[in-house]
């Protein structure tokens, strides 16, 4: 009797230690997707269209920061209005429309609001869309190649020829291929939002490199200025 109480026991933990430990594949799905609904503001750059992109031009046009036509087409005009207006109005200047701005400009952007206790937590909206960023440019690279993207757009954050700012980094137009053919619109991996937390907590595998490039497909002919310091996976880094 004592050994079927026993076995009963050892069973029963099993099966608990089983329910308490699986995570089916569809749940990691769900759980990225709550993270871009909590984490992932609605942010417009350069490129970008719609209803949202035309209710920041009225602002700007009524404001006398654009001169010009309402088209819901985010492009040269609208991105040096965006930045006259952020320099008047003491936001940071980096051409791109995310909460703060539309703020500033007395509009709500049509993106899904994030709950009260995930607003303000800019370490997050950071954090997940430089996971957008190494996802969009450098999923099938080795975890490493991951992390250096991210270091790399953090030190160009920190370098005075960038903007200041992660959005603006990334949104900066022409600078990474990812956001003119609309790949980092998608849901990064979570390697990818681990690679960020990595860089943001200071790993930075380049050394302070401000470029990288896959000598492969570049077809930038001022790239190849750069002076190269080292090479992960399909990339190379440079300064």
């Amino acid at each position: 009797m004592k050994r079927f109480i026993v076995m009963t026991m050892i069973f029963v933990l099993f099966f608990l230690s089983m329910i308490m430990f699986y995570e089916p594949k569809d749940y990691q799905g769900e759980t990225a997707s709550r993270y871009n609904m909590f984490f992932a503001p609605q942010i417009l750059y350069w490129g970008s269209r719609g209803e949202d992109v035309k209710n920041v031009q009225w602002q700007l046009v009524k404001w006398k920061y654009l001169i010009g036509k309402v088209d819901g087409v985010f492009g040269a005009d609208t991105y040096r209005a965006v930045r006259r207006f952020q320099s008047k109005n003491g936001l940071k200047v980096d051409g791109v429309v995310g909460p703060s701005t539309a703020a500033a400009l007395g509009i709500t952007l049509s993106g899904r609001k994030a709950p009260a206790s995930a607003q303000g937590i800019n370490r997050k909206g950071d954090e997940y869309l430089l996971a957008r960023t190494i996802h969009s440019e450098a999923r099938g690279e080795p975890y490493l190649g991951k992390v250096a993207v991210g270091a790399v757009v953090l030190n160009r954050v920190r370098s005075p020829i960038f903007p200041n700012t992660i959005g603006g980094v990334v949104y900066q137009p022409l600078a990474f291929t990812a956001v003119a053919d609309g790949q980092i619109n998608l849901t990064p991996a979570k390697d990818s939002i681990k690679a960020a937390r990595d860089a943001l907590n200071g790993w930075d595998p380049t050394y302070g490199c401000l470029y990288y490039w896959n000598p492969a497909t570049s077809t930038s002919k001022w790239i190849w200025s750069r002076k190269v310091t080292l090479k992960i996976g399909k990339h190379w880094f440079g300064i």
